[in-house]
C-alpha cells in the first residue's frame, strides 16, 4: 500500500493478523522493504509485519539529500500512526538499525523492544559516506555496486540467486535517495543516547562483517545491556545470506522481550 506520512508518499506491506503485535522491520541502506522477505514469511503467523521502503528506497518517494537520521525515524513513525500502531518491536538492518536508535530517542514509549542487525551506534568515517553520495550522484549505483557487493555477502555467496537478486535491489535504488541516506549515516552518532535506552534489546552479526564488524556489535551489546548472536558463514546482509538464522534469533529475542 501506499500512504502519504507529511511531504512523503510512503510504500509500505503489512501482513499477519491485526490484532498481534506488532514488528516494524526497517532495511538497509541500497535496499528495499525485500530484504526482509524471509522473515517476514516466517513471522507474519506470529506478528502484524509492518515493512515500509524507506525515504528514496524502494517505491517510497525521492526528495532531494541530505537526510537526516531523525527526519527519516519520524517518517517511519508516521508510518505507525497512519496504521493506528501506538507501539512495535523494531527490528533494523545497517541503517535501519540507526534508525531504530533514532526512533528510541524521540519516542521510546513507541519501542517495545530493539533487534539491531549488522548496525552500529556510530559507523565513521563521515568521509566515506560523503564520498559515496559524491560517486552515485556522479555515476549513478553501478559505481559503486561492486565494492558494496564484497561487504555484503561473502566470496562463497556471490553468485547464487539470492545475491544476485540483492544487487539488483541495489542497482535499482534512486541514487538521490542513496546519497541522501549515505548523508544521514555521515552524521548520525548515538553513542552518547543509545547506552540511556532501558527497553529489551538483541544484537545480531554477520560473524564476517566488515562494514559494521563484531566490536561494533559488541560495543552495542555493552550499551543495552542486550543479547548477542553471532551468525557464522554472513557478513553484511544475513537476512539474505542466512535467512533462517536471522529468523531463528528473532524468536530467541521476542520471547526474551
Amino acid at each position: 500500500m501506499f500512504i502519504r506520512v507529511g511531504d512523503l508518499v510512503t510504500h509500505v506491506q503489512v501482513s499477519g493478523p491485526s490484532a498481534a503485535p506488532a514488528l516494524l522491520l526497517l532495511h538497509s541502506l541500497g535496499t528495499s522493504l525485500h530484504v526482509w522477505d524471509a522473515q517476514a514469511e516466517a513471522l507474519s503467523g506470529r506478528f502484524r509485519i509492518i515493512r515500509p521502503d524507506l525515504r528514496g528506497h524502494g517505491l517510497t518517494a525521492v526528495t532531494p539529500g541530505p537526510y537526516a537520521m531523525a527526519t527519516l525515524a519520524r517518517d517511519v513513525l508516521g508510518v505507525l500512526d497512519a496504521l493506528s500502531v501506538a507501539g512495535a518491536y523494531v527490528a533494523g538492518l545497517s541503517i535501519g538499525g540507526l534508525i531504530a536508535q533514532a526512533m528510541a530517542e524521540i519516542a521510546p514509549q513507541r519501542v517495545a523492544s530493539l533487534i539491531l542487525c549488522d548496525t552500529a551506534m556510530v559507523i565513521p568515517p563521515p568521509a566515506n559516506w560523503h564520498e559515496r553520495a559524491r560517486l552515485v550522484r556522479a555515476g549513478g549505483m553501478a559505481a559503486i555496486a561492486e565494492a558494496v557487493m564484497a561487504r555484503w555477502v561473502t566470496p562463497g555467496f556471490r553468485d547464487q540467486p539470492a545475491a544476485i537478486g540483492l544487487r539488483q535491489m541495489l542497482l535499482r535504488t534512486d541514487p538521490e535517495g542513496y546519497a541522501g541516506a549515505a548523508e544521514a549515516i555521515a552524521t548520525a552518532d548515538f553513542t552518547a543516547t543509545t547506552p540511556k535506552r532501558k527497553c529489551p534489546a538483541h544484537v545480531i552479526v554477520g560473524a564476517q562483517d566488515e562494514a559494521t564488524p563484531l566490536a561494533s556489535a559488541k560495543a552495542l551489546q555493552a550499551a543495552l545491556g542486550a543479547s548477542l548472536t553471532v551468525i557464522d558463514d554472513a557478513a553484511h546482509i544475513p537476512t539474505i545470506e542466512k535467512p533462517d538464522a536471522v529468523t531463528a534469533a528473532f524468536l530467541d529475542a521476542m520471547r526474551a522481550a
